[in-house]
């Protein structure tokens, strides 16, 4: 899709429906799937692809793989052939890459069917001493503005992330049709950061930026990428108090909605009588240890599980740890062993159960965990110093 071509169709999407939406994607089924639910473009970034990997989207700042050339498979052979050309794809250009030619790389980028680049990853989001390090040797935001000013002299439509207005200014200059604020990881999930800005803080990040964009180019189009904005309400609240013309979600539209899904679809699965978080077989699968503590969790699941059997080696399977490991552990916190410990609550549930006028002897060996009455008797023998049968008669005498 040309240029020109792009920003009418974004534009009247604007003037229709009041926003945009971009998605950035890692693999061709959240393409599909963005491009089903109305993303006006896509972006190809590497973050997309290590999210899909199960991995933050920083791994694209790290030594894992060359950016470009992931991007570029991942557009190529996983997300073109599944999209077509019904929506742009926008390809995230790592500008200080060495090992390209800038201006036969950006040719390779629109003759493959990219509509346009984006800097990412970008060093705009990098700072302290390492970024001091990287613009000595070179690997400066400026390297990323001359790459969009290139990408707009060869028609490429050109997507600026920036963090302040400064880099906006720099990046309007340089002929952007879209300043996106970056705001960094999203909130939310289970890789989701921990830390991160106040969405009154990026509500007054976003006036300051976006006022410079409507003073210098009031034609770029202003959106906004990831940080604390990760929900229908959040975005509303942006739009209703800021000039933000568009919202890109890359950990919003792929990793949260996946990793809700693919665990609650898993657990019910698992769990076929209905899952429950505070349930020891769950927290032992889980490694969500009660109060931080395996040997609890297993208390509590002799609790739940006395009238079945119980193996400390399979336990200790699905805790993930050794059976000798798991034993020694038991017993310095409890002060007895797995086996003792077991005994000793099975038979102080087979006495409480005895002083039901109702129930036979052979129901209560059932309900402890015992299917041989012979050995139930034997160790209730053993440990009480009466039969059951002579347990529950002699109760019932003293009683009356």
């Amino acid at each position: 899709m040309e240029k020109e071509q792009v920003i009418r169709q974004l534009k009247a999407q604007l003037h229709v429906n009041g926003h945009i939406i971009g998605a950035s994607v890692g693999s061709g089924m959240t393409a599909r799937l963005a491009a089903l639910g109305g993303a006006d473009f896509l972006l190809a970034l590497s973050a997309g692809k290590y999210r899909i990997m199960g991995r933050s989207s920083f791994a694209s700042y790290f030594c894992y793989g060359n950016n470009n050339e992931q991007v570029m498979e991942m557009g190529t052979r996983e997300i073109f052939p599944i999209i077509r050309d019904s929506i742009p794809l926008l390809f995230g250009i790592m500008a200080t890459d060495p090992t390209i030619q800038m201006y036969d790389y950006l040719n390779t980028i629109k003759s493959s069917g990219f509509s346009g680049v984006v800097n990412f990853p970008t060093v705009s989001l990098i700072d302290g001493n390492f970024r001091c390090a990287l613009e000595q040797e070179g690997n400066t935001y400026n390297r990323e503005i001359a790459t969009i000013r290139l990408a707009n002299h060869l028609g490429l439509f050109t997507m600026a992330f920036v963090t302040n207005k400064e880099e906006a200014e720099k990046m309007i200059n340089a002929g952007a049709d879209v300043i996106c604020i970056h705001f960094g990881l999203t909130k939310g999930g289970i890789l989701g950061a921990k830390k991160y800005i106040s969405l009154g803080e990026a509500r007054k990040l976003m006036n300051d930026i976006f006022s410079v964009c409507k003073s210098k180019n009031p034609e770029a189009l202003r959106m906004i990428y990831a940080g604390p904005a990760n929900s229908l309400s959040d975005m509303h609240y942006l739009f209703k108090n800021t000039d933000c013309q568009g919202y890109i979600g890359g950990s919003t539209f792929d990793r949260i909605p996946i990793e809700g899904a693919v665990l609650e679809t898993v657990r019910a699965f698992k769990h076929r009588d209905g899952y429950n978080n505070k349930a020891a077989v769950h927290q032992l699968i889980e490694h969500n240890w009660v109060q931080g503590n395996v040997v609890n969790s297993i208390r509590q699941y002799i609790e739940e599980h006395y009238m079945e059997p119980i193996q400390l080696g399979d336990i200790a399977l699905i805790a993930h740890m050794s059976p000798n490991y798991l034993s020694s552990r038991f017993k310095k916190e409890v002060g007895s062993s797995f086996t003792e410990y077991l005994l000793d609550y099975r038979m102080g549930k087979a006495r409480e159960l005895l002083k039901e006028a109702a129930i036979s002897c052979k129901e209560v060996a059932f309900k402890v965990g015992y299917g041989d009455y012979i050995q139930f008797t034997k160790m209730f023998k053993k440990h009480v110093g009466l039969s059951p049968k002579e347990y529950q008669v002699k109760y019932f005498l003293e009683k009356n």
